[in-house]
């Protein structure tokens, strides 16, 4: 690692996290890693619930299916989004299940030879995004794809409101979803609705999986003593005392009101600490900084109680900073918050109690990785 800025991925977390949402699900176990895992290392990530006990794997799109394969996975894998019709064949090649959601996809799917390919219908029960709205379509789509030749593996849809447990929403979005099931009358290997917040909190008898994406990394609004998995670090550059009346940072949007000692930080907007971030506090030596004046693309600055020696670790979220407290501070959800971490920060890794390497693909590409 060539830059004092890293995310720290504690694979021990994600693992007993899987045990616990495992046993309270009591169904086969579908462990979402879109987005590179939500940034965290699709690869190393797998690993973890594979050990801890996933049956699939769950991503958003064709790349990042491949990727999987490419780094040695050879188990069961399903995309979640949408794949174009014309990529059958690699989806055949490569052993990858897929959603059928429409009615042009199948129709441009079932034109061409897919034999062999693996198929979760995808139901719209109300969140509009992608999916098969009315019980005829759905029957329609099952028909030409079985009669093409496909593997009918399984069926889903999607809850829009499960982060709140009181929302009449779930419950009507999955009485739809019963009812195109039962259209169907067919024995799906997967059947799967609930998301990580329903896995906690939502039980039927229809479904037979469950998919966990968030809840991986210990960030449940309804199970909070599951493991924190993820936090992110950074290093102070240098320290300057300034006195009362200097401006900091781009458009002197900060004026220290007194002598202020001011730390400078390898982070920035870049590595997807945005620049909402200004006013917030981060963690450094025991003391709560605030972040002052705009975070530029590489860097930015905190003001300090005390004086610290460059190089003193700082966190942005972790034991001292909640991501979720974090997330609401900023107006958004801690998804969006690891997601922008860039591909810059080299993630360090958790293992078995060790720690079990660092990967930074930038640097691998360039052949600097130590």
């Amino acid at each position: 690692m060539y830059r004092n800025t890293w995310m720290e991925v504690d694979l021990d977390a994600i693992a007993e996290n899987v045990r616990v949402t495992k046993e309270i699900c009591g169904k086969k176990y579908i462990a979402v890693l879109k987005a590179d895992a939500y940034g965290c290392g699709d690869q190393q990530v797998s690993n973890a619930v594979l050990e801890a006990g996933a049956d699939m794997l769950a991503v958003s799109s064709l790349d990042e299916a491949l990727m999987l394969r490419n780094e040695g996975y050879n188990g069961r894998i399903l995309i979640l989004g949408a794949v174009d019709a014309s990529e059958a064949e690699i989806l055949i090649e490569n052993h990858i299940s897929t959603a059928g959601y429409s009615k042009a996809w199948v129709d441009a799917v079932t034109a061409n030879n897919c034999t062999g390919l693996q198929v979760h219908l995808a139901v719209d029960t109300g969140m509009n995004r992608i999916g098969f709205k009315d019980n005829a379509s759905l029957r329609e789509a099952f028909d030409s794809l079985k009669n093409a030749g496909c593997v009918m593996e399984g069926i889903f849809t999607h809850f829009c409101c499960s982060d709140n447990p009181d929302h009449l929403m779930t419950n009507q979005q999955f009485e739809k979803f019963a009812a195109a099931v039962k259209s169907l009358d067919y024995p799906f290997e997967w059947i799967h609705c609930d998301n990580s917040d329903a896995t906690i909190f939502f039980k039927d008898d229809l479904s037979n999986a469950c998919r966990v994406g968030i809840t991986l990394y210990g960030i449940s609004p309804y199970k909070k003593d599951l493991k924190k998995a993820i936090s992110l670090h950074t290093c102070v550059s240098m320290t300057k005392h300034v006195s009362k009346g200097e401006t900091i940072g781009y458009g002197a949007t900060y004026t220290a009101d007194s002598d202020q000692i001011i730390a400078t930080l390898p982070i920035g907007y870049a590595d997807g600490f945005i620049r909402a971030n200004q006013g917030r506090k981060v963690y450094v030596d025991g003391q709560m900084a605030e972040i002052v004046g705009r975070i530029c693309m590489d860097q930015c600055m905190v003001k300090l109680e005390h004086d610290v020696a460059p190089g003193t670790e700082v966190e942005i979220f972790g034991d001292h900073i909640d991501l979720e407290d974090m997330a609401s501070e900023l107006n958004t959800i801690s998804y969006e918050i690891i997601c922008l971490i860039s591909g810059r920060v080299t993630r360090k890794y958790i293992w078995h109690g060790e720690e079990y390497g660092e990967d930074n693909p930038r640097l691998i590409r360039s052949g600097l990785n130590n």
